[in-house]
């Protein structure tokens, strides 16, 4: 088969560390390859390259058998390379289709045609198979739905080859499989895919081929058929991966999050969780599931003063945090890894050593009265990058330069260090690599047996099964049930998910048996 990309000897550095060194990567024509590798390989790095943002030290770049410059994304759109990121370049206010022709609109004299817009994102959107409203407004729409306008958008620009940059990182079950069939469908149109990924489980269903990075080095190539998850994990970091958790019973210590009733409402002035109770004994996690978009975020914010409840009651260890402001709550026992990492996680523009400290930095020993204590601080921070094997090439470096996947490791590090009664735990694995969210589990687990309460939000149901030891399902704002773990099967949380009911959930069991 003819290979569209070629990419030969590339080398990339930035100060303290080599993100690239000596790679060759292919693609041919009609495929899907993966680019499999642990958080900070390089995988980004390198398709920023094909991409245009980034020059190379050194190597060469082919483009269907052509030497070719590319200097910016521009030359790469003109090649007939698109590229969805990891976080979305979506203008929040526009429609789905000011959005997708956005510096390439059709025009009608010196005016938009957006009549005309609107017509060829639909015609395209059924070209490909999306079901998507051209007139939505992105800030009204799923994740999922974000993400397909990325990809319309590249295509709309006249993409052969599309690079997803972490595809699957905030999608549902659900988002996921509909993906796989939007890249089969591109292949059927003879199209070429990159997927940038570390989710092992997509790697075996939707690629033809996978290339390993490990530090920046290519560490294998292999044919898909021709592998498994245990292998790929083994090349990815180098070691065995122990992909079950291993945790033995639950010792129940008292209550220490409880609420009763909690309402809050959306910006359109609507009930998004609708009179949710909940509790939380030390030494459990329990899991709350769900489909995205119903209620689970906001839940999380009510709890942890970042929205405004409406009504109801919060309490932690006996103490009335509802209402609260986000310190008063952080200073009663709450530990949070957000969902947004860049939103609601870190300043990006802040060193590693000063993000360190984040929600702590009016305690001692980092604050001295209106002094900081420098040197406690860059302890600290050190000690969490030891820890919890945050690659970084120190603790000055502001967080932005870290990959997405180090900087949650740093979040789960700086969370759990402040040991707190209560771990809310948001997405904690969202773009994490096999050989980190190995380590987080394991942490999250070492923290329930040490006496913690943990509530985990999470998309991943494999996730949510893994580590819970009950299990709350959230549809539309409310809590439908409550399952110990030892009962939850993935078809009964299936269809609590989708709204169903337990006695419906059984009946469709016994069917199956």
């Amino acid at each position: 088969m003819e290979k569209v990309i070629e990419m030969k000897g590339i080398t990339k550095v930035f100060p303290g560390t080599i993100a690239n060194e000596d790679v060759d990567f292919d693609l041919l024509k009609g495929e899907t390859h993966v680019l499999l590798g642990e958080n900070g390989a390089g995988k980004t790095t390198l398709m920023n390259i094909l991409y245009g943002l980034y020059q190379p030290e050194k190597g060469e770049v082919y483009v269907n058998g052509q030497l070719a410059k590319i200097t910016n994304p521009n030359d790469a759109i003109k090649l007939g390379i698109g590229m969805v990121h990891q976080h979305f370049m979506l203008v929040n206010n526009f429609t789905v289709a000011e959005n997708i022709v956005l510096g390439r609109e059709p025009k009608k004299g010196l005016k938009i045609d957006i009549n005309k817009a609107i017509k060829d994102v639909e015609e395209i959107s059924k070209k490909y198979g999306f079901s998507i409203d051209p007139k939505a407004v992105i800030e009204n729409i799923s994740v999922g739905q974000q993400q397909k306008v990325e990809i319309l958008k590249a295509l709309y620009r006249g993409a052969q080859i599309l690079i997803l940059d972490e595809p699957t990182a905030v999608l549902t079950p659900q988002e996921i499989d509909e993906l796989a069939v939007i890249i089969e469908n591109l292949k059927k149109e003879g199209k070429s895919v990159i997927l940038i990924t570390h989710k092992l489980k997509e790697v075996m269903k939707m690629s033809n081929r996978v290339t390993i990075i490990r530090r920046g080095k290519v560490t294998g190539i292999v044919k898909t058929s021709e592998t498994n998850i245990d292998q790929l994990a083994e090349l990815m970091v180098g070691r065995k991966v122990n992909l079950v958790v291993d945790k033995e019973q639950a010792k129940l210590g008292k209550e220490i999050l409880r609420v009763e009733n909690l309402v809050a409402k959306d910006s359109r002035g609507l009930n998004v969780v609708d009179g949710v109770d909940i509790t939380v004994n030390a030494g459990e996690i329990v899991g709350i599931a769900g489909v995205d978009g119903n209620g689970q975020s906001e839940f999380i914010e009510a709890i942890t003063g970042l929205r405004k409840p409406e009504s109801g009651k919060v309490v932690l260890s006996g103490k009335d945090i509802y209402g609260k402001s986000t310190r008063e709550i952080i200073d009663s026992g709450l530990g949070h890894i957000p969902e947004d990492r860049h939103k609601r996680g870190l300043i990006l523009k802040y060193s590693l050593f000063e993000n360190g400290i984040l929600g702590l930095q009016h305690k001692k020993p980092f604050s001295k009265g209106i002094v900081m204590d420098y040197k406690a601080i860059r302890k600290h921070c050190k000690k969490l990058i030891e820890e919890f094997d945050v690659r970084t090439p120190s603790d000055e470096v502001n967080a932005s330069a870290l990959s997405g996947g180090n900087q949650q490791k740093f979040i789960a590090a700086r969370e759990i260090s402040k040991d707190p009664e209560l771990l809310i735990a948001s997405q904690p694995t969202r773009g994490v690599d096999v050989g980190a969210i190995e380590y987080i589990h394991k942490r999250l687990v070492q923290e329930r047996d040490n006496g913690k309460a943990v509530l985990l939000v999470s998309l991943e149901l494999d996730e949510i099964m893994a580590l819970s030891d009950r299990i709350a399902v959230m549809y539309d704002g409310k809590v439908v049930d409550i399952l110990d773990r030892k009962d939850a099967t993935e078809q009964k949380l299936g269809i609590l998910m989708a709204g169903g009911s337990l006695s419906e959930a059984k009946r469709e069991v016994k069917d199956v048996e």
